[in-house]
């Protein structure tokens, strides 16, 4: 069987442009006449459909990806949204203790609300301030 010349994808300005050509054509059609396609053993032909709307992504300009945090290490960010786990526990993550400079040890108040739980770091100083009023009691 002859190999077929596959077409170069077409990236930026170009892809762009033959999109808007193709307007009426399917997605799949679309992605195959602008180059993202393979064709496998048996002679199919797959449409790679992720790279094609990845790179109509790019081409428009649309920047998805954050920039890598301060340490350079990439990751989920924070949602500021946590759920009880199935042992009734609440974890919250080192995206958040980070945000704050928190470090082993450091202490905090639990007050409840109807609808709420806050959370009040413990001023050291206040702790150590508490401990002697404790102790001359």
């Amino acid at each position: 069987m002859a190999k077929q010349n596959k077409i170069k994808p077409l990236v930026g300005d170009e892809l762009l442009s033959k999109v808007k050509e193709l307007e009426n054509e399917s997605k799949e059609d679309k992605a195959k006449q602008c180059g993202y396609y393979t064709t496998t053993k048996n002679g199919v032909e797959r449409v790679n459909m992720m790279k094609f709307l990845n790179a109509l992504i790019d081409a428009e300009g649309i920047e998805l990806d954050s920039s890598p945090s301060a340490n350079g290490r990439g990751g989920r960010s924070a949602s500021y949204r946590i759920s009880v786990q199935s042992n009734n526990n609440l974890l919250i993550g080192s995206a958040y203790t980070k945000q704050m400079n928190l470090k082993p040890g450091d202490e905090f108040e639990i007050s409840l609300g109807k609808k709420h739980i806050r959370l009040r770091q413990v001023d050291p100083e206040d702790k150590e301030d508490g401990a002697e009023v404790e102790e001359t009691a």
